[in-house]
């Protein structure tokens, strides 16, 4: 998947309600993407059969996961380094007659496999992203006092033996949630180590997903973001058992009752087809944003990436997707500093910007990862050069997202109440280009869907009064 929330740790994800009495909690740390957000909401619903209930606080808790990224370099350090840090909060339990089990799951665990028990003896179990409805049974055995290591690609459906979350977890969560429905990678691209951590395609039925997103607009979502490593590559069996495409399956879920917005992410050139393009057009539930990673302006260099596409097929399809919804966002992804980079690649790719002119991007230095092509490849750059030509890209792309959000200024749209604001007497939402708004609590309550006009920007954040 090409991450939008590289290497960062998250928030602990809060699964199932209050603790009762005496019972068991777990806390778990998600890292990396949204997928790995949504990953660790389903561990925590697997749990909560067993009794768990998710916890704030790593001291007080029974169980302790970390659910690993490894996109980014020295991604498996991070986790050892935190793994120690984690075995003193341990000891400190232990004392006090607790106990705390911990384990490893996600892509590190995938990619590290049993050198994660060499290397952290603390660790009891280890679980890679295809085998976490797994979870439970993994956990007992650890309990017996038995080194679990999962990481195999499990052959039955994980979707259909994972329980499904209480209508009480999901309205917890809020009003807005992410739905997976694909997985995988078959695009192998040289810099990318997703195809080895999660494995080829697999695209979840219609019927499961709408299982899914029904409970979801049941217990009060009203926006639904579709997840997968490369999300318009989904082709799942549909009601009328042909395959269905994505832009399909956007028009049936806008069907459901409550639901009122649908995004999705994150997309690669070669799989925007005239079906999904025709819904940003027709779908009036489908968000005006759209995520859609390049990673360079170089035809030389996409080719060395294996993006299989050329800077001019990438902006034709823009012009595509523009001449039917003028009011779409681009949202993109950068790597600088590929190995063979020139400065006129690097100039290739400042000019693709300058003419697609992105509302926000993500933008990294090239850092290789083991296992790939792009670690192999000869012409590795100075981190000096990187770094300069990084500061540059993200200069321009600053420009335009801040070009992007002043227009905003005097704009009347539709709100989506998602939270409190920080500050007493605020509400927090999104834009339908995904901003964050701030309005007054009088606007509305949350999960309303509210008309603004936009009085002022500070940073990237729109401050509105209602319209």
């Amino acid at each position: 998947m090409e991450h939008i929330e590289i290497d960062r740790a998250a928030e602990p994800v809060i699964g199932p309600g209050t603790q009762p009495q005496g019972g068991k909690k777990v806390f778990v740390k998600t890292y990396g993407c949204q997928m790995n957000v949504y990953d660790s909401q389903r561990m925590t619903d697997a749990l909560g059969v067993d009794g768990y209930s998710a916890t704030e606080r790593m001291e007080e808790a029974d169980l302790v996961l970390l659910n690993t990224c490894h996109i980014r370099e020295k991604a498996a350090e991070k986790v050892y380094s935190e793994l120690g840090r984690i075995r003193e909060v341990k000891r400190e339990r232990e004392k006090a007659g607790g106990e705390m089990m911990i384990g490893v799951a996600g892509c590190v665990a995938q990619a590290e496999g049993r050198e994660i028990l060499r290397r952290a003896p603390v660790v009891d179990l280890v679980i890679g992203p295809q085998t976490y409805h797994r979870l439970p049974d993994a956990l007992r055995k650890a309990r017996s006092g038995e080194k679990v290591v999962e990481t195999e690609y499990a052959v039955e459906d994980k979707f259909e033996h994972l329980p499904q979350p209480r209508r009480t977890e999901i309205a917890r969560r809020g009003v807005t949630a992410f739905l997976s429905v694909q997985e995988g990678c078959d695009k192998f691209c040289t810099f990318c180590v997703v195809p080895y951590t999660r494995g080829s395609e697999v695209s979840r039925p219609v019927s499961q997903i709408l299982a899914e997103a029904e409970k979801l607009a049941g217990a009060g979502v009203r926006e639904i973001t579709l997840l997968g490593q490369n999300v318009n590559a989904w082709h799942g069996e549909g009601l009328d058992g042909a395959e269905w495409g994505l832009g399909r399956l956007l028009f049936r879920l806008a069907e459901i009752s409550g639901v009122a917005r649908l995004r999705y992410t994150t997309s690669h050139p070669r799989d925007m087809d005239d079906e999904l393009i025709a819904a940003h057009r027709d779908l009036a539930e489908l968000m005006p944003y759209l995520h859609l990673p390049v990673q360079s302006g170089s035809d030389r260099i996409l080719k060395a990436m294996n993006r299989r596409h050329k800077a001019a097929d990438y902006l034709a399809l823009i012009e595509r997707i523009r001449a039917v919804q003028p009011d779409i966002a681009m949202s993109g992804d950068f790597i600088v500093g590929f190995p063979g980079e020139t400065d006129a690649d690097f100039e290739a790719t400042l000019d693709l910007v300058r003419q697609v002119r992105y509302a926000q991007a993500f933008s990294f230095k090239y850092s290789p990862r083991p296992g790939t092509p792009g670690a192999d490849m000869k012409g590795h750059l100075p981190e000096q050069v990187k770094d300069e030509r990084l500061q540059q890209l993200q200069a321009l792309l600053a420009e335009h997202q801040h070009d992007f959000t002043q227009s905003r200024v005097g704009m009347r749209f539709d709100v989506l109440i998602e939270k409190p604001g920080r500050r007493p007497g605020q509400r927090a939402g999104r834009s339908p280009w995904l901003q964050p708004v701030i309005v007054d609590e009088t606007a509305g309550e949350i999960g309303d869907i509210v008309p603004v006009r936009i009085a002022r920007v500070e940073g990237t954040t729109l401050f509105a009064e209602t319209a």
